[in-house]
């Protein structure tokens, strides 16, 4: 089982799924259901009294489950693509408001999670996904 400090994580953090917002709404209600639970017990162990959501919080991801659903490593997109693309289709990102995005995008960025690259204009901009 595995733990984060004195706390044991229940068996489900290891399902890739879990990481990934369910599009069934009954499956996604559990799912989020799930969440709240994790974080709540998690945070009255540890007593943990607030989330920045710019830090790195151990139950947010899971490094050892390595997820590639779609083959994005070391491919550039535009942010276009990334809200309105083929890709997106279906997705929670299908649609986002792009200040929402690009607020995301910044913060992977600083953590080498992606490059973004500015073009001639705003519409231009291109996100390069590392590995």
């Amino acid at each position: 089982m595995q733990r984060v400090g004195d706390f044991k994580l229940p068996s489900f953090f290891n399902y890739p799924p879990y990481f990934t917002l369910q599009p069934v709404r009954e499956t996604r209600e559990k799912q989020v259901q799930l969440w709240k639970e994790l974080i709540l017990d998690y945070c009255r162990t540890l007593k943990v009294f607030t989330i920045g959501l710019e830090e790195d919080f151990p139950l947010f991801s899971n490094p050892e489950i390595q997820v590639r659903d779609n083959g994005l490593e070391d491919s550039v997109m535009t942010v276009e693509d990334i809200r309105s693309g083929i890709e997106s289709r279906g997705t929670e990102l299908e649609g986002i408001d792009r200040t929402v995005l690009m607020r995301a995008l910044k913060l992977l960025e600083q953590k080498g999670k992606v490059a973004i690259f500015k073009g001639t204009s705003a519409d231009d901009e291109g996100v390069k996904f590392s590995a």
